[in-house]
């Protein structure tokens, strides 16, 4: 088995036993990059010369027996959203100027370092991660690793699709209305959208308090871990959490038995196709036969996608805000559609959405008062053709049609984990959204282990054809 297919956990302890260094991880992962990364567009930029030397010096650090961190020597990459010293940050979009100045890192970023991670390069996002879907004018078109054909999902549809085929244990994405979720659905990998301003966000988004930045893998385990790695204060956001207690140990324990749990197949308004419907009730099955107390019953709150739109075009509008017309007409049309009636929205129209924002949390808050958790599938079809925002003969033109089961957590602010949970007869993965109250990081991430211990839908490896 090449290193490339082991996790950040199994990575670390064959550092530890001095089975494995991270010089050999390093150049597996950029071997896996040179031979996949032409089929699935994953990487906007590879910086194989800069992990091949930080590697080395891991492997120095292990030798002595000092490593330094929770990641010292493991392959990261990190979604082109996120700052980072010394390198250009183009967020999928010919608008931005690669000459910078690129002289800070993203808080994320900055604990990647600190924790010696070997950054491996930049993934593809679509233009100022806008969609569910990973595509645009500067990186092209993003692709599944089960299926090139079909989309990887977005709007880290490239932090997923490097993961998946082990370019790189661990990615770093961002999440404003499913963007971690959806691309773990699509190509079967694990995340989680922790707690808004468990992980600290610098600068501010655009798209204000929906957007999350969340780590993604292929374990509990390992999202866990990043999590540990990536949680914590920092001053220069306004909304950043006090530093939480570790996931790991949580994590670890993963006992469920006579925990309250709430499935919703549907959430009371969605059509779901019938092969997602029945992994997600198989799914369903294996917590109430891990001893959980599964309850079938809707959250009770209607479709908010009107309200969500209003919050989320609105972002976009402010994003490219500063943007003529004709720098505009080099950018997704999509985008510039979105920011176009975000920008009709009036200031009536934008505290009405928060309006319904505050009621729905209202809401979440008071139904997990009853239910410790919440069961939903993470996304209602499998992928699609890649290279457009809808699938075909989709009722509406833009990529919130289909993803109802995301967003609503995001104006929520509820940490939200989506694990693998089969396969489609055509071989698609599909995704299993667990979604937890406000700071229940832990416990969302403990009842997903518990979930994996006992499947493994997790430990099965995409291999396009090359």
């Amino acid at each position: 088995m090449s290193s490339a297919d082991l996790t950040a956990v199994e990575l670390l302890d064959a550092y530890r036993s001095g089975e494995l260094s991270p010089v050999e991880a390093t150049r597996d992962a950029l071997a896996r990059i040179e031979t996949y990364d032409p089929v699935v567009n994953a990487f906007c930029l590879v910086e194989a010369d800069d992990a091949q030397t930080a590697a080395k010096e891991s492997e120095a650090r292990w030798h002595r027996g000092e490593p330094h961190g929770l990641l010292d020597g493991v392959p990261t990459s990190i979604k082109d959203l996120l700052l980072t010293n010394g390198r250009p940050t183009l967020r999928g979009s010919l608008t931005i100027d690669p000459a910078g100045p690129w002289d800070v890192d993203a808080p994320a970023v900055a604990r990647l370092r600190e924790h010696n991670a070997v950054v491996i390069g930049r993934t593809t996002t679509p233009e100022l991660g806008w969609k569910g879907v990973t595509d645009s004018p500067l990186t092209g078109v993003t692709r599944n690793p089960w299926n090139p054909a079909l989309t990887a999902g977005g709007s880290s549809g490239g932090s997923a699709a490097a993961v998946a085929l082990g370019m790189g244990a661990l990615s770093l994405g961002t999440d404003g209305g499913g963007s971690v979720r959806i691309p773990a659905g699509f190509t079967g990998t694990t995340t989680i959208k922790p707690t808004y301003g468990r992980v600290p966000a610098y600068p501010a988004s655009p798209y204000g308090t929906l957007a999350h930045i969340g780590p993604m893998a292929r374990s509990v385990a390992d999202t866990a871990l990043l999590l540990d790695v990536l949680s914590g204060f920092d001053p220069r956001d306004p909304w950043a959490l006090p530093t939480a207690a570790p996931t790991s140990a949580a994590v670890g324990d993963g006992r469920i038995a006579g925990l309250r749990i709430a499935s919703s197949a549907t959430l009371g308004y969605v059509d779901v196709h019938p092969e997602v419907a029945a992994a997600f009730e198989a799914a369903v099955d294996m917590f109430a036969a891990l001893g959980a107390l599964v309850t079938e019953v809707d959250p009770g709150f209607s479709d908010p996608v009107e309200a969500f739109e209003t919050l989320w075009f609105s972002g976009a509008a402010k994003s490219i805000e500063h943007l003529g017309p004709e720098q505009r007409a080099g950018m997704d049309p999509g985008l510039v559609a979105a920011a176009e009636q975000g920008a009709r929205a009036s200031a009536l129209d934008y505290l009405t959405a928060m309006a319904v924002r505050n009621d729905l949390g209202r809401t979440m808050g008071e139904f997990h008062l009853r239910h410790s958790l919440l069961l939903t599938p993470t996304l209602p079809i499998p992928a699609f053709e890649a290279g457009v925002e809808v699938p075909a003969g989709s009722a509406r033109e833009r990529w919130t049609s289909w993803t109802p089961f995301t967003y609503p957590f995001n104006m929520t602010q509820q940490p939200a984990a989506s694990v693998p949970c089969g396969f489609t007869r055509d071989g698609l993965p599909i995704g299993l959204q667990i979604v937890g109250p406000r700071h229940a990081d832990a416990a969302v991430l403990a009842a997903a282990h518990a979930f994996q211990a006992t499947t493994d839908w997790h430990l099965q490896r995409p291999r396009p054809t090359v």
